[in-house]
């Protein structure tokens, strides 16, 4: 035998021990090598994974995931948050105190875990690699020389990774799937860390974050609603999109609604035949105040007239439901298809007559139109205005003190959804408003991905004259 064969026999013997080494430490990771440990009130899987890139995987089911590049190393760390417990919630819910000591719970949690993910990673590579030789070569020193090399790899990779650890790179994470167009609902990692010592510190931080997730209020700052607090959803420009409907039913079950308010354009020809589509208001589970906008015809508001639990503002007409006192007009002009020019002026006569209307009968507590131009007349004779027609939101205190605010397209504005590059999203707003003084304190504003689109997103928001500090808002007159 030549020396050329004798050198390809022992590469091929050599690549082949590399093979039994690889194959079986992957396999022993695969079976047996993950631990099963409690993470604060969440149950959580943690792996050692082979990787080219290395980093950490926290992946939180069905919302998607966040990656870290934490080390680079051929083994990446997998965390599975695979339920939240309930027993142990209930305690926190129970006992918010326990909170303040929630972090340092999980940094324990997090170590002990890590540790005894080592060890069984080191039992599962070896073992694996061992049997696996065995298996292939029959012979016990061959068997033993692939775990030893398996037992080599695991600390080669592990001192890679203690080398290259990052723990800054919790400052920067990849968000997938739902949490990616919703960084906020996870307490926003970029800001809530600020400073760090060591890594697993910093995970405890965003793992309690991840924790709230489950409980959005919980995450949403400063202002926390009472059991007595009024709460009113606000939907606009729904323009015939029939899976509107359940979306408001949703968030009238998840949020307790008190009443709707509908400030326009719920149809798109406003024809009778379309009028069936109105229906499943009457199922949402709350009263349901509406005024009539540009896309609304007369027929379709004397059909919401005589539905039940259905309350149809027009000519400065009030209503009273759950201690608020809701006014409002209809959009004088009827264009579904926008052929008919828009008249100068109108908005602003509409506007004034309801203000007038305001003027002389009760005080009303929040005054209900679909355009913003016939808004802006009731300044100073109410304290909220809420009104439509923009297809997307804005806020804004007007001068004499009436707050006023547009809300977006409940129904990702119909058909013309598909008008532009982008789907226009789904957006609704839950208003909460102190029972005893009748005014607006904060909302959350709801945004949904728009057409073909999975996304969701919630912010919530305070009134000026509600934050620490502020100087008490003007009363309108």
């Amino acid at each position: 035998m030549s020396r050329l064969q004798e050198s390809l026999i022992r590469w091929r013997g050599a690549l082949g021990m590399v093979a039994v080494v690889l194959v079986g430490a992957w396999l022993g990771l695969l079976i047996v090598g993950n631990v099963r440990t409690s993470v604060g009130p969440m149950d959580t899987t943690m792996t050692l994974r082979p990787s080219i890139d290395g980093g950490t995987k926290i992946n939180v089911s069905p919302l998607g995931a966040l990656a870290l590049d934490t080390h680079t190393a051929p083994v990446r760390l997998d965390v599975n948050v695979d339920q939240l417990d309930p027993v142990r919630s209930q305690a926190l819910v129970d006992h918010p105190e326990r909170l303040s000591g929630l972090q340092d719970e999980v940094a324990r949690d997090v170590s002990h875990g890590a540790l005894d993910l080592v060890v069984r990673s080191y039992a599962a590579v070896v073992t694996g690699a061992t049997a696996l030789g065995l298996a292939v070569y029959r012979r016990p020193r061959r068997a033993l020389l692939a775990g030893g090399l398996a037992l080599s790899l695991l600390t080669a990779s592990g001192a890679t990774a203690f080398a290259t650890w990052k723990p800054e790179s919790v400052l920067e994470p990849r968000f997938s799937g739902l949490l990616s167009s919703a960084p906020s609902l996870v307490g926003d990692a970029r800001s809530i860390v600020t400073e760090f010592d060591v890594y697993q510190q910093e995970l405890a931080r965003l793992v309690t974050n991840v924790t709230k997730l489950y409980d959005v209020t919980s995450t949403l700052p400063v202002y926390r609603p009472d059991p007595t607090t009024v709460r009113v959803l606000h939907v606009s420009d729904i323009h015939l999109n029939p899976a509107s409907w359940k979306i408001v039913a949703s968030l009238v079950e998840q949020y307790d609604v008190d009443v709707i308010v509908d400030s326009g354009d719920t149809m798109d020809h406003g024809s009778a035949a379309e009028n069936g589509f109105l229906d499943p208001i009457a199922d949402l589970g709350a009263p349901y105040v509406w005024v009539r906008g540009n896309h609304d015809s007369l027929v379709t508001q004397r059909y919401l007239a005589r539905m039940r639990g259905v309350h149809v503002l027009d000519d400065g007409r009030s209503v009273t439901l759950a201690g608020l006192r809701f006014a409002g007009i209809g959009d004088p002009q009827f264009t579904p298809d926008r052929s008919a020019a828009r008249e100068e002026g109108v908005q602003e006569a509409a506007g004034r007559r309801l203000a007038g209307a305001l003027r002389l009968g009760p005080p009303a507590d929040v005054a209900v139109v679909h355009e913003p131009d016939a808004a802006r007349e009731v300044d100073g004779t109410v304290p909220l205005v809420l009104s439509g027609h923009l297809h997307h939101r804005q806020t804004e205190v007007m001068k004499n003190g009436t707050r006023l605010r547009v809300e977006g397209s409940t129904g990702g504005s119909g058909l013309r959804a598909v008008e532009g590059k982008y789907p226009d999203p789904i957006e609704a707003s839950i208003l909460y408003f102190d029972r005893d003084s009748r005014r607006l304190q904060a909302w959350d504003e709801i945004k949904l991905g728009g057409l073909g689109e999975t996304t969701a997103e919630v912010s919530r928001h305070l009134a000026e004259e509600n934050k620490p500090g502020a100087p008490p808002s003007p009363s309108p007159s």
